[in-house]
């Protein structure tokens, strides 16, 4: 697919008497970027076209010689195929992110997804450089939260728990999310997705919470009272064991009786 996007922003540019610099600052970025787009060096995010259809007033299938839904449908496929390998080979899936990265610079949903299969125990500051630009520039509040949460996980491998505290605080505390009152407010299937889309947010967390419980008794000696909150952690799991999409989960089932073998042993 050949993409005029550089030619189409210089043309609407120019004819609105406007400098690469003015047009930079309009959206809030730098001119360099606006003079790599006309270049044809690198690409738009695509979560500026809306702002830049918005400048030049005209609709984003005037903007771009192709249809921009393709450009999003890419993208998601990118993301789609790195999510179905995130636990089982975050290597390939990396290679896949970066691979959509290659084409789409600095798209926020892809770097996003890049968070979740860096190794921030190994390599923080790989981490950190991600999470901290995604915060800086990012307009959705979601990838921000996301990128604030992996920035505190990176900070604490390296040892600086005041600044992943710091990071932590900027997320606000919510006792609920969009899926669970979509829940509450939709019908028929879109209801069961959206209920069914945050029953397993909500049991994975339950369970990590259950291990961060554990994991804080066996620090304080109270070993015994640790095992009891990992067994009930495996209990729960066996107990959708008939659904299908438990099969996601057989990580926490090796990880809780790795710990529980441990802890017996001690």
């Amino acid at each position: 697919m050949e993409l005029n996007i550089g030619n189409q922003i210089k043309e609407l540019r120019r004819a609105n008497g406007m400098t690469q610099e003015r047009l930079a600052e309009l959206i809030g970025i730098s001119f360099q970027a606006i003079s790599k787009w006309e270049n044809n060096i690198a690409l738009p995010d695509i979560t500026l076209v809306p702002k830049l259809a918005k400048i030049f007033e005209v609709s984003t299938d005037e903007l771009f010689a192709f249809n921009l839904k393709d450009m999003q449908k890419d993208i998601e496929q990118y993301a789609d195929r790195a999510y179905k390998l995130r636990e089982s080979n975050p290597t390939e899936a990396r290679k896949i992110l970066e691979e959509g990265l290659r084409k789409y610079p600095k798209n926020e949903i892809l770097l996003n997804n890049l968070l979740y299969v860096l190794n921030y125990t190994e390599n923080p500051d790989e981490t950190i450089k991600i999470a901290k630009r995604l915060i800086d520039r990012t307009t959705m509040s979601d990838v921000k939260y996301d990128a604030l949460r992996f920035l505190a996980y990176a900070y604490n491998a390296k040892g600086d728990a005041e600044s992943a505290v710091a990071a932590l605080e900027q997320i606000p505390q919510i006792y609920f999310t969009r899926s669970s009152e979509m829940a509450f407010v939709l019908k028929g299937r879109p209801k069961y997705e959206t209920a069914k889309k945050q029953k397993w947010i909500s049991f994975e967390t339950l369970i990590q919470m259950m291990w961060k419980i554990a994991e804080y008794y066996e620090d304080e000696g109270k070993t015994k009272k640790a095992i009891a909150e990992t067994e009930k952690a495996l209990a729960l799991i066996s107990v959708l064991s008939n659904d299908t999409e438990i099969t996601r989960f057989q990580n926490y089932i090796d990880f809780f009786n790795g710990h529980l073998e441990r802890m017996k042993i001690l």
